[in-house]
C-alpha cells in the first residue's frame, strides 16, 4: 500500500535514548518483569540490509498471542511465516509472525490496543471517549496512514544463541 497520508504517530525527540533505557530495563532481573507488563523487544533483521536491531514495543496480550502495532517502517521486517526473536518478560524467545495489513484487521487490532493501553491510543492519535472506546475516524486514519498490526505467538524453545552457527 502507498498513501501520501501523513503518518499519525511519530517519534519522541530523544527516542533513541528512550529506547535504550528501555533495552535496559527489560534485560535487568526484577525490572523486566514490571516493565515487560507493557512492553516487548522485537530482535529485528532488516531484509535489505541483514542489520539487526532491537525494538522496544507495547503489546496487547490475547491469550497466548502478543498483539502488536506500528505506522513505523522496521514493520516491513516483519512478514508471515517467519519468526523473529521477542525478549518477553527477561526471557528471549522465538515467536512465530502474523501480519496484518487490511484495514478491517488493522482497525480491529488497533482498537483492541487502544482499549487495552490508553498510552497506545494516545502515541498513535486514536481518541477514546469516556467509556475508553476508540475514535472509528481515528482508527481509519490510523490504518490509512500506514499502520500494521502483528500478532505474534511464542514458542516455548529459547531462540538459538547469537553466537551458534
Amino acid at each position: 500500500m502507498t498513501t501520501n497520508v501523513p503518518p499519525r504517530a511519530t517519534t519522541m525527540r530523544m527516542q533513541g535514548v528512550a529506547n535504550a533505557v528501555v533495552h535496559t530495563l527489560l534485560r535487568t532481573p526484577l525490572l523486566c518483569r514490571v516493565v515487560g507488563r507493557r512492553l516487548v523487544e522485537l530482535e529485528i533483521v532488516g531484509r535489505t540490509s541483514g542489520r539487526r536491531f532491537d525494538v522496544p514495543v507495547a503489546y496487547t496480550r490475547q491469550g497466548e498471542v502478543l498483539l502488536i502495532g506500528t505506522p513505523f517502517t522496521w514493520g516491513r521486517n516483519l512478514r508471515t511465516g517467519t519468526p523473529v526473536v521477542v525478549r518477553l518478560m527477561g526471557r528471549r524467545r522465538t515467536a512465530d509472525v502474523q501480519v496484518i495489513t487490511d484495514e478491517a484487521g488493522v482497525v480491529a487490532a488497533y482498537a483492541d490496543m487502544s482499549r487495552d493501553n490508553h498510552n497506545f491510543a494516545a502515541f498513535n492519535k486514536i481518541g477514546l471517549d469516556q467509556q475508553g472506546e476508540p475514535d472509528p475516524a481515528d482508527l481509519a486514519k490510523a490504518w490509512a496512514a500506514g499502520a500494521r498490526a502483528f500478532r505474534l505467538t511464542p514458542r516455548g524453545d529459547a531462540p538459538p544463541s547469537l553466537t551458534d552457527a
